[in-house]
């Protein structure tokens, strides 16, 4: 080959390197925006929809990730969420270790399939667990907390600067080789620490503890509009048990908390933008319990207002939610669908009872939901028993998974209405302007006279317009009337058209008439399916 030719070959595969590496590297970093009090989270710049799945603690190891994908692919999930481990990442004190990131990266990249990494640090459901053993071998220097008796309690001082500056450094470096090793954000974002707070003590009452807490409360607090939202009388200066009175102890432990997570991510997101979020683990939303029955100091519904001023670095806070009673659920998901907090559900039950739950996190502009424990957790379980225990959840993915980007596009436009099946089993109604639908649970085999004892029906709607609808649902019974200036007039299902998104399209199965209409309106069985229909009055 003469040079003439090996100098054309060589400026020829410079350029498709280069077009490719160019490609690859401005592609843009998934991000949440905020219109109007709605969320949105893009990815490549359109609106995403997680359709998530949480492999189990100690999944994140190469011998157990077969299992993991497996369920992932029986799910028909796009984003995995999974651990990643502080005593691993840095198990010699400065020397860090990123092949599970590699691995997690390599694995997500080759089934197509985003992550969402978990940072198991300082706080593991309230306890420091997953610190490296250099820390954990050193507890003067890195101190649990104290209780009110002065008995040490399971769980890390939010109070030591040495495992704050310990943990930034080391999140840091995550974030960092995060940047560098994945520029095509396989990853989407990433959780700081995990359900973090104290377990049986409302704070910590250590001597440094207590002298902080006998100070005066940080100016940040002090805000008019947060001491409102708290419920507090506005004033220019007080200790935490003048300005806070008999929630000063849990307050106190929701500032540390959060200040010291704000400081690692704050360290993080200065080297990588991606979002930063911190799931809560919740207190009871209806009877508001005292905070000696739940983990005090993490994001619970009481203390969000103290998250947002002392953690500004963090893009969301996230319930986990494994209270499977319809009045608590839907309770939670509305108190944390703020218009400063972008609703994410990064933990829930994977049971059948939980599944419900997935149309009404839409319907609050929700970015993502994710069942927790989807692998088999090394109980060496057969595919078809996987198959078994994700069904529900794998239909009502395989379901949105064609439709992904659309429903996160009508979910951020305010587009979607839902109802669940409650334990009552009662009959509900959906406000749509001009009509009004009503929403009976159960099926001809099934239906609210026979009904069983746990409920598990669920239904959706999509406004296209004035008339036009997406129904979606299981194990309900759609029916509609005029309302407004069309009120007590005659009406019809002009079309109903039963058929499934693709690229953006929706694509007709067949057209429901007859018996599939007859009696009021269709009726959805345990399978979902997508309803397109225009009703008239006449």
């Amino acid at each position: 080959m003469n040079l003439r030719k090996l100098l054309i070959i060589s400026i020829f595969l410079f350029f498709v390197v280069a077009s490719v590496f160019s490609q690859v590297k401005e592609s843009p970093v998934p991000k949440i925006i905020e219109k109007d009090g709605r969320h949105a989270l893009l990815v490549d710049g359109q609106p995403f929809l997680i359709l998530g799945g949480q492999a189990h603690n100690s999944s994140a190891w190469t011998g157990m990730m077969p299992q993991v994908w497996s369920a992932i692919e029986v799910m028909h999930a796009n984003t995995l969420e999974v651990p990643i481990y502080w005593e691993q990442v840095e198990a010699q004190q400065g020397k860090f270790d990123f092949s599970l990131i590699d691995m997690l990266l390599k694995q997500g990249r080759e089934r197509k399939v985003h992550l969402v990494l978990l940072w198991f640090a300082t706080w593991k459901n309230g306890s420091n667990h997953y610190m490296p053993e250099w820390m954990k071998r050193d507890a003067a220097k890195y101190p649990n907390i104290t209780g009110k008796n002065g008995q040490p309690k399971d769980s890390p001082s939010p109070h030591t600067k040495a495992a704050m500056e310990a943990d930034a450094k080391a999140f840091t470096a995550v974030m960092a080789y995060l940047k560098k090793a994945d520029p095509q954000h396989t990853v989407l974002m990433v959780q700081v620490e995990n359900e973090p707070g104290a377990w049986d003590t409302v704070r910590d009452y250590s001597a440094a503890a207590q002298k902080l807490f006998e100070a005066e409360v940080p100016v940040e607090l002090l805000k008019p509009e947060i001491l409102k939202a708290l419920n507090k009388t506005v004033v220019a200066k007080g200790t935490w048990t003048e300005v806070f009175g008999k929630d000063a102890d849990e307050y106190f432990q929701a500032w540390s908390v959060a200040r010291y997570i704000g400081y690692v991510a704050a360290a993080g997101k200065a080297v990588n933008s991606l979002p930063l979020y911190v799931n809560a683990a919740l207190r009871d939303p209806i009877s508001n319990p005292s905070a000696n029955n739940y983990e005090s100091g993490g994001p619970t519904d009481n203390v969000i207002p103290i998250w947002k001023a002392a953690a500004p670095a963090i893009d969301l806070l996230a319930p986990d939610i494994y209270m499977p009673e319809s009045e608590k659920a839907l309770k939670v998901i509305e108190l944390y669908d703020r218009p400063d907090n972008p609703l994410f559900v990064p933990e829930i039950g994977s049971g059948e009872e939980y599944v419900r739950y997935f149309y009404p996190v839409l319907a609050h502009n929700g970015i993502g939901f994710s069942p927790f424990g989807i692998d088999d957790n090394g109980l060496g379980e057969v595919k078809s028993e996987t198959e078994t225990r994700l069904a529900l959840i794998a239909q009502e993915y395989a379901m949105a998974a064609p439709m992904m980007r659309e429903l996160a596009k009508w979910s951020f436009e305010g587009k979607i209405r839902s109802v669940v099946e409650r334990e009552d089993h009662a009959v509900q109604t959906i406000d749509l302007g001009a009509w009004e639908a009503t929403v009976t649970f159960g099926t001809s085999r099934r239906n609210a006279e026979q009904a069983i004892s746990r409920p598990f029906g669920k239904a959706m709607v999509i406004q296209l317009g004035e008339n036009e609808f997406l129904l979606i649902g299981t194990l309900c019974h759609f029916t509609f009337k005029p309302l407004g200036a069309n009120a007590g007039k005659a009406w019809q299902y002009l079309r109903v058209d039963e058929g499934q998104y693709e690229n953006g399209k929706f694509k007709l199965l067949r057209n429901r008439n007859g018996d599939e209409t007859d009696w009021g309106g269709p009726r959805f069985g345990t399978v979902p399916a997508v309803l397109h229909t225009t009703l008239i009055t006449r």
